[in-house]
């Protein structure tokens, strides 16, 4: 799917950069979940949406941007493209850069192609079941993605969090860590950074949608890390009848998992 997914994030990339790039373009509105929604949303939602339908027609789609789909329609889907068009509207708003376009292919409950895209930096991050993650760059170069190996008793972990919204719970996990040093940035991009063995741990207390995750998931865990739900330390699973995540954990290459029990069972 890499070869035919790229070019349709391009294309969705730069409908962005071209509304991001004007700001009264932006047309921003207000959704039901209080979360915004802007123009580079709607129009990047539309070319990946029709080209999926193109090249997939025999694939449905759930997207944060179209209406949803009732739950007895969408469990009898064995296979579906996940998609959020623009991960990190509130990024996009900033205009600091951090947002990503997200497209995941599911299988049953789990994400099997996962298919990231940083406008920003023309950068892709793709990877697909069983062979491997990888960095795409704007001329097609490949690099191979490889989280990297640490143990949770370390020194000087690099811990995914925000600086300024900091929830008690993953103040305590950094009380119990040693010294970790915070790596702080937006949207799907916090998995990327473990993809690329540029952090190691990320605890996500707070809420997120199935969206916002699968895509990153799969590149993060064909790159070697793990991402799993904090209450039983079982990997994410979607198309639940409630499209919430559970909080969770994102990891690269952990060495000593038995010390992440202990860790959650301190909490």
């Amino acid at each position: 799917m890499i070869n035919t997914l790229l070019p349709i994030l391009r294309e969705a990339s730069q409908a962005i950069l071209d509304i991001y790039a004007d700001e009264n373009r932006f047309n921003t509105e207000i959704k039901g979940d209080d979360s915004p929604l802007t123009e580079a949303d709607r129009k990047a939602n539309r070319i990946i949406c029709d080209a999926l339908k193109d090249h997939f027609s025999d694939i449905p789609i759930i997207s944060e941007e179209n209406k949803a789909v009732p739950y007895e329609e969408r469990a009898q889907y064995d296979r579906f493209f996940l998609v959020d068009p623009l991960d990190g509207t509130k990024e996009f708003i900033k205009r600091n850069g951090e947002f990503t376009v997200n497209i995941a292919y599911i299988e049953g409950q789990h994400p099997v192609g996962g298919f990231v895209y940083v406008p920003c930096t023309d950068m892709a991050y793709m990877a697909e079941r069983t062979k491997g993650a990888f960095a795409i760059d704007r001329n097609d170069q490949k690099t191979e993605l490889r989280s990297k190996p640490f143990n949770l008793t370390d020194t000087g972990l690099k811990l995914v969090a925000s600086r300024s919204h900091m929830d008690p719970l993953t103040q305590k996990i950094m009380g119990l860590l040693n010294e970790p040093e915070i790596v702080s940035t937006g949207s799907s991009l916090k998995f990327l950074l473990i993809a690329e063995g540029k952090a190691h741990f990320y605890p996500r207390l707070a809420p997120t949608m199935e969206w916002d995750t699968a895509a990153a998931q799969c590149v993060l865990e064909e790159a070697g890390g793990s991402v799993v739900q904090f209450e039983d330390l079982l990997p994410l699973v979607y198309n639940k009848e409630n499209l919430r995540n559970p909080y969770f954990l994102a990891t690269g290459a952990m060495l000593d998992p038995e010390t992440l029990r202990n860790l959650i069972q301190q909490l």
